[in-house]
């Protein structure tokens, strides 16, 4: 290869080269190209060059491990967490926080072009506070099997990069304050109790001096905006409540504007998790309906949901999943849709090309999927009229965003 080196160790013919990094792809890894073959390399920088190393081939893409920063780039900081690079959370701590929204911006808009095959509106960005962001986390127990290193008195840590072995560690500093106590060993340990010893892993939620764990108390309320909602640290929940409210605003702002006719016909709120969306929601319609395949999330939507409930708003509860659900004939006026990673149900996705409401709102937190999902739905007569992207998770490559479809019609 032209501009490379091959030298041989052991019997590994390792092909080591000079690259320019573009941008940041999916994922994170820095993106350079080898003759026109792109190259993934994790830890580098847009604008920096580096000497790299091939490690895994594949026909149109390659993976390269960082060996050198040749020439590097204003937008490199320091991480600040110690186990950056052992630990498989944050993988974009060596990028300024401006140049993490950057990148972003460019990888959902490359996705909609390369997966949806048309350019999305610029997307509107909103971003979080860096650090001490993140609400809910998943710990793991420490078995000796799968520990690096058992830390004097600590049962818990994070799961290693790339691998199933367990780092305990003593903060995190995305972490809530609440969630870096319980790693300091600084919360009481018996009001926190282990979970069984057959439960390897289990999530925890703090925000504003509330802690809900696994195995110990795991049901509570928390506050978004000026509504209390009850969770339980067994069933998701978002783990950024300042960026969940940013983001029901926004819900609650495009739902006012909908015109009085579409205010008249109820709403949908698919994937409703426990009820979140339609605590503020629900207000503007006479009647609403909220999808939850997941029987726990929805018995706490019920709860959520009883102050609109008492005050007479009609409500339907369906503990099914969405492809079931699309059976139902009735019209709405407005639909959310909060899917997992794997984006709409392929039912759903055509029940709502064909049978869709004229306002429409998608929020993703996979840009390879949402970019999928809109290509039907503009084939049926949609239009993608705002994006906006959602930095739940800073320091990580992780994109969640809202994408609002309007259509001049209801079927």
């Amino acid at each position: 290869m032209k501009g490379c080196l091959r030298y041989r160790r052991s019997d590994i013919t390792e092909t080591v080269f000079k690259a320019q990094i573009e941008k940041i792809a999916a994922g994170g890894a820095g993106l350079a190209r080898l003759e026109g073959k792109s190259i993934f390399i994790e830890g580098s920088v847009p604008g920096e060059t580096v000497l790299c190393r091939i490690t895994e081939e594949h026909p149109s893409w390659s993976r390269a491990e960082l060996l050198e920063i040749i020439e590097d780039s204003p937008d490199r900081v320091q991480p600040i967490c110690d186990f950056y690079g052992i630990c498989g959370g944050c993988n974009l701590q060596h990028l300024s926080y401006t140049a993490q929204l950057a990148a972003k911006t460019v990888i959902i808009k490359d996705t909609f072009i390369h997966i949806g095959g048309f350019c999305p509106p610029e997307p509107l960005v909103f971003p979080s506070k860096p650090w001490g962001y993140r609400n809910r986390m998943q710990l793991h127990c420490i078995r000796q099997l799968h520990c690096i290193q058992q830390l004097p008195g600590q049962s818990w840590g994070l799961k290693a990069k790339k691998s199933n072995e367990i780092i305990p560690i003593s903060g995190c500093p995305i972490a809530d304050p609440g969630i870096q106590s319980l790693l300091r060993g600084t919360e009481n340990q018996t009001q926190v109790p282990l979970p069984p010893p057959e439960k390897d892993r289990f999530t925890v939620y703090a925000r504003d001096g509330l802690l809900l764990r696994e195995g110990g108390i795991q049901r509570g309320k928390t506050r978004i905006l000026d509504r209390e909602l009850a969770l339980d640290a067994g069933v998701f929940f978002q783990s950024n409540g300042t960026m969940l409210e940013r983001l029901v605003m926004d819900l609650r702002e495009i739902a006012a504007g909908l015109n009085s006719a579409g205010q008249s016909l109820p709403v949908a709120d698919l994937y409703c998790g426990v009820g979140t969306f339609s605590v503020f929601l629900g207000e503007f319609f006479p009647h609403i309906d909220l999808v939850e395949e997941n029987k726990f999330s929805l018995a706490l939507a019920r709860e959520n949901l009883m102050p609109l409930i008492a005050a007479g708003t009609s409500t339907g509860f369906f503990a099914q999943r969405c492809e079931n659900w699309v059976k139902n004939r009735r019209r709405y006026g407005f639909i959310v849709a909060d899917p997992p990673r794997q984006g709409l149900n392929p039912a759903l996705t055509y029940w709502l090309k064909a049978n869709g409401p004229p306002l429409l709102a998608y929020v993703s937190c996979n840009p390879a999927t949402l970019a999928r999902d809109s290509k039907i739905l503009l084939a049926g007569g949609y239009k993608l009229t705002e994006l906006r992207l959602y930095d739940f998770y800073p320091q990580t490559a992780h994109i969640e965003s809202l994408a609002v479809f309007t259509r001049s019609y209801a079927p």
